[in-house]
C-alpha cells in the first residue's frame, strides 16, 4: 500500500514513511531533528493503570530506538460509552505516569466511541543530527546486543487460556511496563551503527527490517537469546499468539541454520513482542564496553546474541 501513496518532496525530512525506520524524523535546521512516531494497542493487562503504562512505554521505544529524548505526547483514547469512566480515567493515568517517568509531557489528545478499548500515544522527541541512530548503520563485524528477553507474547496469550503461572505474568509485565530509557542512553554514550526496537514483528522479524535497511546478514547464537521464564513450556502447550504464527510463517523464506535448531525455539524467535527491547549493532571494539555499561546500569536481561556478517541469501542463519 504504501508504494502507492505520493513521497513528499521536502529536503528536511530526513526519514519518512517510506524509509521503513522506527519513527519519522524532520531536520529542524539547526543541528536537531524531530522525532514521532504513534502507536496504539488493545488491551494486553487486567489492571487499567499498568495497562496505561505498557502502552505508553511502548510508544516511547521507537524514540529510545533513535536516540531521541522524549519531549511530548498526546493520547489517542477509543471505549464503548458503557465502561465504567473510572477504568478509563486509570488508564489515562497509568499513561501518563510513565511519560512522566520518561521526562516528558502530555499535552492533551484525542477521544472516539468504539466497540473496543483502545488506547495509544503520538509521541514527539528531539535528537542531535549527529547522534540519531536508525536501523539502516549496521556493518560486518557489528556484535548484536538486545536488552530485553523475549516470550511476553506468549505468556500473555498463556494468561488469556488462563493457564499462566501468576510469576510470569508478573515478569512480562514488569518488562513491558518498562521503559528502554537507560538502554538508549548508555546506546547513545558510547555509540552504536544500528539500532530497532523488538514489538509486533518479531525478533527475527525486525532483525530482518535492519538487515535489509543496512545491505548485510546476520549469524543469531539462538541459545544465548534471553526468554522469559517457562516460556518454550507454553509454547510446546500451544500458546502462541495470532501475530507470532504469522510472523513465523513470513519469516521462514529468510533464515536458515547452520546446526539443529529447537523448534520451539525458532516459534519464540518469532514472537509477537509488546514494548519489547533494543536490538543494537554495535562495533567488535565497543561492544564489551556497551554490554558491560548496561548491566551496571540495571538493564540485567542484556545478551550478547550474534554478529552481522556480509550480505547473502538467505539473510540470518540460526546456529
Amino acid at each position: 500500500m504504501l508504494r502507492q501513496l505520493p513521497v513528499y518532496e521536502d529536503d528536511n525530512i530526513i526519514l519518512g514513511y517510506d524509509a521503513l525506520g522506527d519513527a519519522g524524523v524532520y531536520d529542524l535546521g539547526d543541528g536537531r531533528a524531530l522525532v514521532q512516531t504513534v502507536d496504539v494497542l488493545t488491551p494486553i493487562a487486567d489492571d487499567p493503570e499498568l495497562f496505561g503504562q505498557i502502552v505508553a512505554a511502548n510508544s516511547l521505544s521507537d524514540l529510545y530506538a533513535m536516540g531521541a529524548r522524549p519531549l511530548t505526547a498526546l493520547n489517542i483514547l477509543a471505549y464503548k460509552p458503557s465502561l465504567d469512566l473510572a477504568v478509563v480515567e486509570r488508564i489515562v493515568r497509568g499513561g501518563m505516569e510513565k511519560v512522566r517517568e520518561a521526562g516528558a509531557v502530555v499535552l492533551g489528545g484525542h477521544t472516539l466511541k468504539d466497540q473496543e478499548l483502545k488506547y495509544g500515544l503520538a509521541v514527539t522527541g528531539l535528537v542531535r543530527k549527529d547522534a540519531l541512530v536508525t536501523n539502516n548503520g549496521a556493518r560486518p563485524g557489528d556484535r548484536l546486543i538486545l536488552t530485553k528477553p523475549l516470550g511476553t507474547g506468549v505468556v500473555a496469550t498463556a494468561l488469556k487460556a488462563d493457564v499462566a503461572d501468576p510469576a510470569d505474568v508478573e515478569q512480562i509485565n514488569e518488562l513491558m511496563a518498562q521503559l528502554n530509557r537507560t538502554a538508549a542512553e548508555c546506546m547513545v554514550a558510547v555509540g552504536v551503527n544500528a539500532c530497532t526496537d523488538i514489538t509486533g514483528f518479531g525478533f527475527l522479524g525486525h532483525l530482518l527490517e535492519m538487515l535489509r535497511a543496512s545491505g548485510v546478514a546476520a549469524r543469531i547464537r539462538t541459545e544465548d537469546v534471553p526468554r522469559v521464564n517457562h516460556v518454550l513450556d507454553y509454547i510446546s502447550r500451544r500458546m502462541v499468539p495470532g501475530g507470532s504464527k504469522k510472523n513465523l510463517s513470513y519469516i521462514r523464506p529468510f533464515v536458515t541454520s547452520g546446526s539443529p535448531i529447537d523448534p520451539l525455539m525458532h516459534v519464540l524467535l518469532c514472537d509477537a513482542q509488546t514494548s519489547g527491547g533494543l536490538l543494537m549493532a554495535v562495533p567488535g571494539e565497543r561492544h564489551d564496553r556497551l554490554l558491560e555499561m548496561l548491566r551496571r546500569r540495571g538493564v540485567s536481561w542484556a545478551r550478547s546474541v550474534g554478529e552481522i556478517i556480509e550480505d547473502r541469501t538467505p539473510p540470518i542463519e540460526l546456529i
